[in-house]
């Protein structure tokens, strides 16, 4: 049976990457991007929207999922408390946990009535150390892991699963910066156990895994894919 599934921040990056596998396996997508669409072929759906500004333009576009997937996320670009302005903090907070929160409760609702879905949301490997960005990107990364955590104990017998995935340095359009002369790639990928970046389609894999219902007993994991980096 085709399943419907709901992906935030999918025009690029790892969101991209998750439609792309999701279609190829024949599942209904729904993208949402304050960017616009992205050239995709299959059952893809697009609504273009910030969704930090109106989420009701979601639910009402959508009401219901089988999997809902929180991928969409902002940097901070490492910046420090005492350089952090209120309105960054804002911003990242806003994007990285209320989005989530309030598409996580509308979606869970209906997912419990039915009695089966999937929420995962787009941790990070800074949701367990620090140094992965700043003062507002890395604790609204804790923040995010652990309303997931929450989630998945307190609806852990109703069918629905939930499960974060914390990925260290992914090659992606949000970290292309790090690819450009005097950027960090070289240095971060030499850092690395595996000496390379992981690509989007590797997250797209193991969401893929997460969904497919084959582990139910799995509830919770936070899924790290970081080359080894917290590892060291």
């Amino acid at each position: 049976m085709t399943r419907k599934i709901l992906i935030t921040g999918v025009s690029s990056g790892i969101g991209l990457a998750q439609a792309q596998a999701f279609l190829k396996l024949g599942e209904q997508v729904y993208g949402v991007d304050r960017n616009p669409a992205p050239p995709l072929a299959g059952d893809f759906h697009f609504l273009q929207v910030d969704l930090t500004k109106d989420l009701d333009l979601v639910f009402d576009w959508v009401d219901q999922v089988d999997i809902l997937l929180l991928t969409a996320g902002i940097l901070d670009a490492y910046t420090p408390l005492l350089d952090m302005s209120k309105e960054l903090w804002e911003q990242v907070y806003d994007t990285n946990v209320r989005v989530p929160m309030e598409l996580s409760r509308h979606y869970l609702s209906k997912m419990v009535e039915q009695g089966k879905g999937v929420i995962i949301s787009m941790c990070s490997i800074a949701s367990h150390i620090a140094g992965g960005g700043g003062a507002a990107y890395t604790s609204s990364k804790h923040a995010l892991m652990g309303l997931t955590k929450q989630m998945a104990l307190d609806y852990a017998d109703s069918g629905v699963q939930i499960f974060g995935i914390a990925p260290g340095a992914v090659q992606t359009g949000m970290t292309q910066s790090d690819f450009e002369p005097g950027g960090m790639a070289d240095q971060v990928a030499e850092e690395t156990p595996i000496k390379r970046w992981t690509q989007p389609e590797e997250v797209a894999e193991l969401t893929v895994f997460l969904s497919s219902g084959k582990m139910s007993s799995m509830q919770g994991a936070i899924v790290t894919i970081d080359g080894g980096w917290t590892l060291k």
